[in-house]
């Protein structure tokens, strides 16, 4: 069976938080905290991404729009840029509850006229800590829980679209492991309503911890060899079904001994690389179930 190569466009709508602190001389948060700069973020990301996809994830941000303000909290609730400076120097006074008001957000920048329209497919949003964004959240009918429960209020939109959100305090690593919380929803309620015998998904996932000798790639959060989350650079080596998955949907359920030499020896950049380029992205399907999961992934509109 050959590997697609088929590239999957999506159409980016880039918005960046990005207040000024007037007791600073009007410099921007990320300025006087020393942050990264949110466009060489999204510029590699996206680099990292398309690479990680073997060309098929290929994102393009048709509109960028920066605004220096806070986004208002679900209870209301705005922070004043220098009360917020105090706040994140002594790392204490940080509003509960923290999450942002998806609603007002949408509304503000014309998310859902735009996807309708279909301008874009999706939105990223990229501010500091705090900012109370979901890593990834879904609107749209049928929209589903996407690391986080969808939003209400969306169901008008013809389609579904994903809403990111990035921090630029955190670097590219962090980005792809939002991406890949995304991925992990999207493909359990792809494979949700298979036989437990059939659901690739969950044997895709299996780590070493959770069925001793038995591990393939792992997730997110754990390698084939993780003792606890984020435990990228165990040098303990186990038995893994790892490299099956360069042949979906060949499973011959031939194992190896790996560790962390194997994903970038605790980096978590190149640990969720790794991970990103053994998701299956073959040609035809298995039982209806595209081989090629890069489909779901980006689009949601895909899953049934």
């Amino acid at each position: 069976m050959g590997l697609s190569s088929t590239p999957i466009h999506r159409k980016i709508s880039l918005i960046i938080h990005s207040p000024s602190l007037p007791s600073e001389g009007g410099v921007s948060l990320q300025q006087a905290f020393g942050w990264n700069d949110p466009d060489l973020l999204v510029d590699d990301f996206i680099a990292d991404m398309r690479e990680a996809s073997y060309g098929i994830a290929q994102f393009e941000v048709v509109e960028r729009t920066e605004v220096d303000e806070f986004p208002i909290k679900a209870d209301g609730f705005q922070y004043e840029a220098d009360q917020f400076a105090q706040n994140w120097r002594i790392k204490s006074g940080f509003h509960e509850p923290d999450l942002v008001d998806y609603g007002t957000l949408l509304s503000q920048f014309n998310i859902i006229e735009k996807a309708t329209a279909g301008e874009i497919d999706e939105a990223w949003l990229m501010a500091f800590p705090y900012a109370g964004y979901y890593e990834s959240t879904m609107g749209g009918p049928g929209a589903f829980r996407c690391n986080s429960p969808p939003l209400s209020g969306t169901e008008r939109s013809p389609r579904r679209f994903v809403v990111m959100g990035f921090n630029y305090e955190r670097g590219i690593g962090e980005m792809m492991e939002s991406f890949g919380h995304r991925a992990e929803s999207i493909m359990a309620r792809v494979y949700e309503a298979g036989a437990e015998e059939d659901n690739l998904w969950e044997r895709f996932t299996r780590y070493d911890r959770q069925i001793p000798g038995a591990s393939e790639v792992g997730n997110m959060h754990f390698a084939p060899n993780s003792q606890r989350d984020y435990d990228w650079g165990n040098r303990r080596s186990v038995a893994s079904a790892c490299d099956d998955w360069y042949d979906f949907p060949h499973l011959g359920g031939e194992r190896r001994a790996v560790n962390s030499n194997e994903w970038g020896g605790g980096d978590i950049r190149l640990h969720h690389a790794w991970w990103y380029r053994h998701l299956p992205h073959a040609e035809s399907d298995t039982e209806g179930v595209s081989n090629n999961w890069w489909e779901y992934i980006l689009d949601p509109d895909r899953v049934r």
